[in-house]
């Protein structure tokens, strides 16, 4: 999973980000301990959940 950055959160609809947080929780459920996409997945979800944070 490429990790999704701030940035690119920040134009995104509500119903996007919640698309993206679906896709993100996913990835993470498939990823195997440590490796590089469960990191990504994990930073992913932070950043989805912060920028939810921030619109209410």
């Amino acid at each position: 999973m490429k990790l999704v950055t701030r940035f690119e959160l920040a134009a995104k609809s509500e119903t996007e980000l919640r698309g993206l947080m679906r896709e993100a929780f996913n990835e993470l459920a498939r990823s195997e301990f440590g490796s590089h996409e469960r990191r990504n997945a994990l930073a992913s979800i932070e950043n989805i959940q912060n920028e939810l944070g921030l619109r209410l």
